[in-house]
């Protein structure tokens, strides 16, 4: 397996892989991340893309990505998929992740948990597993009515501000889900602020992910 380790000099490149099935996922799932990482890393650059969106929901995945990688590089694919049906076009899914193996070798991919009650979701994680097998990957997490939430592993403490530029991006961003009762303020900020608790996180806040597996590298290990 390589090494799995972020640049030490934060001058350095860094380079991220953000997969989402929907045009909010990746956002809600590692929005506050992302932000944290593109203040500690000028020489960011983000793969975002976005599976399953209809032209107005591509517009508003455009437009967050563009909310929350401002300042760094950012190339943005929104496809096409038809929502809910991701695990039956499941080989042209495949080829999308085949075509990201021989352009991209991220630092860090963020992706959905393997649990998640949705299927899209969970083909997802499946996919990302199986074509990327010696990177960091961190699954992320979206609350939602089925009650699916996990015992995450890994935890980003976050200051009360970027906390609610996150917020404040999503709900600039989505107009179209202003009406859902789970995509409130509230919410996001309660998965934060538990999160956050749980890290023991001095702000009181975090976003929390899976990391299935990872490895320790010692002073021996670095001389190879």
């Amino acid at each position: 397996m390589t090494r799995l380790t972020l640049p030490r000099n934060r001058r350095a490149p860094l380079t991220l892989l953000c997969l989402g099935a929907h045009s909010d996922d990746i956002e809600i799932g590692c929005g506050g991340t992302l932000l944290f990482l593109k203040e500690r890393y000028p020489n960011l650059y983000v793969h975002w893309v976005v599976f399953s969106a209809s032209a107005a929901r591509a517009e508003e995945a455009t437009r967050s990505a563009g909310l929350f990688t401002g300042g760094c590089g950012c190339d943005v694919q929104v496809l096409e998929f038809r929502d809910g049906f991701l695990p039956y076009q499941g080989a042209d899914v495949k080829e999308v992740f085949e075509a990201l193996k021989t352009r991209i070798d991220p630092h860090i991919i963020f992706t959905h948990w393997r649990d998640d009650a949705h299927q899209d979701h969970r083909l997802l994680s499946e996919l990302t597993w199986n074509t990327f097998r010696d990177h960091l990957v961190l699954e992320y997490e979206i609350p939602k009515y089925d009650g699916d939430m996990g015992r995450p592993n890994l935890y980003v403490p976050l200051d009360t501000g970027t906390c609610g530029r996150k917020c404040d991006y999503l709900m600039e961003a989505f107009p179209s889900q202003s009406g859902k009762r789970w995509f409130s303020r509230d919410v996001f900020l309660g998965l934060l602020r538990l999160r956050g608790m749980e890290a023991n996180a001095s702000s009181g806040y975090a976003e929390a992910f899976h990391a299935r597996k990872l490895v320790l590298y010692g002073d021996a290990a670095e001389e190879d």
